[in-house]
């Protein structure tokens, strides 16, 4: 930079002292040039008022030859026209010049004028000549035109002297110009190089202020200038990126996904939340297509209603095939920078199209279940009620009507009638027990529990079920168990529960195994049998409240529907877990945990 800018002002100065020097040159021939003529008009001037105020002849030609010879002794040409532009007599003094001497617009001039002079080129003596005509009368009344020429003086040797001098005061100016731009480019050069150097700096983000040193001048203004504009530039990139990371930390610690859409249909921005949503790796980041990463239409479908600049966009989309999701999902149109200046700005930004769309994705998976499990409690729960109640008032009517009075049929329908009320009971203890335990109210009695003792004790009750079914039921329950810490009444009902289930939906002939196994910190417990299984579909809401996979043989067997969902608050409430794996057709594994008592 320095020798381009050093080149360039140098050859700048040059140039400039060339053009000067031309100029001085060419104005000081035409000034020589004019000198000499005006010393050769003055000198024909005078020789013109000498030759008149002589006698002149106004004879023959012969006498005016002579006159004109004895004239041009003076150096000069002279030569004598009549009116009509006759030569009368030419004397030529110089031997080269033997042009024929002719009658021209000088003559002219002079006849009307009465004097006349030029300048002009003479092909004989190849030199330029001046010319002085004048008009005199005769004596006998007829003009003539007297006219002088004299060759004009070169002024090269002037001009030769001048452009010496010239020469040598352009070559000392020349030099000192040039050590004094060098001096003063290569210190205005440092000074842009400051410049130079503090804008990479702050286009790298340091925005230390430039310490300029020089005069104070234009470019020390723009060091200043750009002093301030780093400062405020620093202060707005310290705010923007105190916003944004404000902004960032916002969206990471939301559970909604949330993503933003430019006007091209691409991710520019989306949240951990949103990249669990669609599992996008950790090589898909923003720019890509949207219809890469959202696969799901209708959610395709709203963005792109958003980037149409529509307002107020929600709808309910649901993700999965297996294990479905639910999502709320809102949409709405970034408007452009410009469309935001003001109201005057508003008509004009009618017309523009947004400039990108932000989606958001609230996970309603649990409240969706949450509705569905209240209509199924509500639905199930008046279906429980209205079966036993039914039964009842339609037996007791029947022994209103006159069956009481008949013996063979009034004691059947009473041990109905209090079987009914006893499945009542049983429905109205498990949901005042679920209800306590949901809020909160359930009181645990710790003690170390030996799991082989409740196992023993669930056996005792389930063998005669399973035997009128001729199913083999065996606890297979190790001597070095170690003891758990939970409640053993409320584990007893666990245990009993599924044991009971395990019963209940295996075929005659089928097997039942309780079993349990010690981990690092808790034990965990099986109860396996080789009943009809669980479709995989029901797996994820068979803990549910009411949620039977065989209505009609549930209740046939006399279950209130809640079991299963009283076990698993149990097991929580034990700090443990409860968990099934089955195939249809094969048989179940329940499982449950319970932690160690040390």
């Amino acid at each position: 930079m320095r020798a381009k800018l050093f080149w360039k002002l140098g050859l700048t100065y040059v140039v400039l002292l060339l053009g000067v020097l031309f100029a001085v040159d060419l104005y000081s021939a035409r000034v020589l040039r004019g000198d000499h003529i005006r010393e050769a008009n003055a000198r024909l001037t005078a020789l013109m008022n000498l030759a008149v105020a002589q006698s002149f002849p106004s004879g023959t030609p012969s006498q005016l030859q002579a006159w004109a010879h004895r004239m041009a002794s003076s150096g000069a040409r002279v030569t004598i026209f009549s009116a009509d532009g006759a030569v009368l007599a030419d004397a030529v003094l110089v031997s080269a010049d033997r042009t024929p001497a002719q009658a021209g617009p000088l003559i002219q001039r002079a006849l009307e004028n009465g004097e006349a002079g030029d300048v002009r080129y003479d092909d004989a003596l190849q030199r330029d000549m001046v010319f002085r005509a004048v008009r005199y009368r005769l004596s006998s009344g007829s003009p003539v035109v007297i006219r002088m020429a004299i060759p004009l003086e070169e002024p090269q040797v002037q001009r030769n002297q001048i452009g010496r001098s010239l020469l040598a005061a352009s070559i000392v100016i020349l030099i000192a110009g040039t050590v004094v731009s060098f001096l003063f480019s290569r210190r205005f050069v440092g000074r842009i190089e400051q410049l130079k150097d503090f804008s990479r700096r702050v286009a790298a983000g340091d925005f230390r202020p430039l310490q300029f040193v020089g005069s104070r001048d234009e470019v020390a203004d723009l060091a200043h200038a750009l002093n301030e504009t780093a400062e405020r530039l620093a202060d707005t990139i310290e705010s923007l990126s105190g916003e944004r990371n404000r902004s960032s930390a916002i969206l990471r610690s939301m559970v909604e996904g949330v993503a933003v859409v430019d006007a091209r249909e691409r991710l520019v921005f989306f949240n951990s939340a949103f990249a669990g949503i669609f599992s996008v790796d950790g090589d898909k980041r923003e720019g890509r297509p949207l219809i890469e990463i959202i696969r799901d239409s209708r959610l395709v479908a709203l963005i792109r209603k958003a980037l149409t600049g529509e307002e107020g966009l929600q709808a309910d989309i649901v993700m999965g095939f297996i294990q479905q999701r639910s999502f709320s999902a809102t949409a709405a149109p970034v408007n452009p920078l410009d469309s935001s200046v003001g109201k005057a700005a508003s008509a004009k930004s009618e017309s523009v199209k947004p400039s990108g769309a932000v989606v958001v994705l609230h996970d309603v998976t649990e409240l969706r279940r949450l509705e569905r499990v209240r209509q199924d409690f509500v639905a199930n729960v008046s279906h429980e009620f209205k079966t036993p109640l039914t039964a009842i008032q339609g037996f007791a009517e029947t022994l209103l009507a006159g069956a009481i009075d008949d013996p063979t049929s009034n004691r059947r329908f009473l041990e109905i009638i209090r079987e009914h009320s006893a499945r009542l009971a049983r429905l109205t203890d498990d949901l005042m027990k679920l209800a306590r335990i949901e809020a909160g109210k359930l009181e645990l009695q710790v003690s170390p529990v030996n799991l082989a003792d409740v196992a023993e004790g669930c056996e005792e009750t389930a063998l005669l079920k399973a035997g009128r079914k001729q199913i083999s039921l065996s606890v297979d329950l190790p001597a070095t168990l170690p003891l758990v810490r939970g409640d053993a009444n409320l584990l007893h009902e666990v245990l009993q529960n599924l044991v009971d289930n395990a019963v209940q939906y295996t075929h005659p002939g089928g097997n039942i195994t309780v079993a349990a196994v010690p981990r690092d910190r808790d034990v965990v417990v099986t109860v396996a049998d080789t009943g009809i299984g669980i479709p995989l579909a029901d797996q994820e809401r068979i803990f549910e409240r009411f949620y039977r996979v065989d209505a009609a043989r549930s209740r046939e067997a006399g279950g209130t529907g809640l079991g299963l969902s009283i076990a698993r608050h149990i097991v929580e409430s034990h700090g443990g877990r409860i968990w099934v794996e089955s195939e249809v057709g094969v048989g179940s594994r329940f499982f449950f945990s319970i932690p160690l008592a040390s």
